[in-house]
């Protein structure tokens, strides 16, 4: 029979089980087969008894193929590999124990030897000192030294960098309010001109159509009568020769004399022939008047406003940049503070590190 086991070691070992009777191979295998022992004199029938033949049976029949041999080869190569590099680990890992194991005897025996000697010798200094105050050789540094360097490079930071720069700023913003401030006036107040004079035209243009309309009620039941309030504008209502032309060409069709009587309206010969242009002087002069009137109030009182708006705004700005300024200065003050307080206990602390330093050395 034959049985075949697989994924052994990556190989396929074969195993041969040969069964063999014993009274067949008798002779050749007599190492396997047992037979008792019986006298010559009886006559005993022999029992059969089946055994397992060795035959090499763990000797791999591959071992002479190239393939195989490099396959040994390569496994006997990356394990030699491994356990080399668990070696060194392990190497490396005692290594950093005896040096963490050695600083911590040095530490021990340095807190031995300074209580020792400052039994004997430290009569002048204070006698209350607690192991926080014995220097080490541990290069490690706890959270309240990191905290107070960071304080010092933040101190020295704001007040080399930040405050001279915001100095810098707040003297830049200040020169362009300055600049700012007179342009802004000379605006606002080309501004309020401008209003002004919108106001005081639409004031003369209401007080000449106030005029006509107040020249044109004695007409009102005359024949011919026309309403030219609509000739005033922007551009007229302060000329009399220009009110004149526009009327006179609006009042074109009613000024044509009748065909039966060859004479003109009444309103025609009041308004046009008669007084002519003379009329409308009077209308000139009301909307001027009028004009200056409003033009006065107006120029007044939006300069002013505006002037005054200018001026709060530069007012608000300059508060602004004087609170920044104040707030720098007592921030970069209270840094200086807290520096000047952070480097007294540096040097405090490191002086008495160096009386502790100095006492070892003798």
């Amino acid at each position: 029979m034959k049985f075949h086991y697989f994924n052994i070691l990556l190989l396929n070992i074969p195993l041969n089980i040969l069964i063999f009777s014993s009274h067949v191979y008798d002779k050749k295998n007599a190492c396997n087969s047992t037979t008792p022992h019986v006298p010559k004199t009886k006559t005993t029938k022999i029992p059969t008894i089946r055994l397992l033949c060795e035959c090499e049976l763990y000797a791999p029949p591959n071992n002479d193929y190239p393939e195989m041999k490099a396959l040994m080869q390569n496994f006997d190569r990356q394990t030699q590999q491994r356990f080399h590099e668990y070696d060194e680990r392990m190497v490396e890992k005692r290594m950093q124990c005896k040096d963490k194991c050695d600083k911590e005897i040095q530490k021990i025996i340095l807190k031995d030897k300074l209580e020792k000697q400052m039994k004997q010798e430290l009569t002048t200094l204070e006698t209350k000192i607690t192991t926080d105050d014995i220097p080490t050789c541990v290069c490690e540094k706890s959270i309240a030294d990191k905290v107070e360097k960071g304080c010092l490079k933040c101190t020295q930071n704001f007040g080399g960098i930040v405050a001279p720069s915001s100095g810098v700023l707040a003297g830049i913003v200040e020169g362009a309010l300055s600049v700012w401030k007179p342009a802004a006036i000379i605006a606002a107040k080309d501004a309020a001109a401008k209003a002004a004079s919108d106001a005081a035209i639409e004031a003369g243009i209401k007080a000449v159509i106030l005029k006509i309309e107040q020249f044109l009620k004695p007409f009102t039941k005359k024949e011919g009568l026309v309403n030219f309030t609509s000739v005033v504008n922007k551009s007229n209502f302060k000329c009399p020769t220009a009110l004149f032309q526009n009327a006179k060409e609006l009042l074109r069709d009613s000024c044509i004399p009748n065909k039966e009587t060859k004479s003109t309206s009444v309103f025609c010969n009041s308004v046009i022939k008669y007084r002519g242009e003379s009329t409308f002087e009077t209308f000139a002069q009301a909307g001027a008047t009028a004009y200056d009137a409003e033009f006065g109030t107006k120029s007044v009182e939006l300069e002013a406003a505006n002037v005054g708006a200018v001026e709060a705004t530069y007012a608000s700005y300059q508060t602004a940049i004087i609170a920044s300024i104040v707030a720098i200065v007592v921030i970069v003050l209270i840094m200086v503070i807290i520096y000047k307080i952070l480097r007294y206990r540096r040097k405090k602390k490191m002086k008495k590190k160096l009386q502790y330093i100095k006492l070892l050395e003798e």
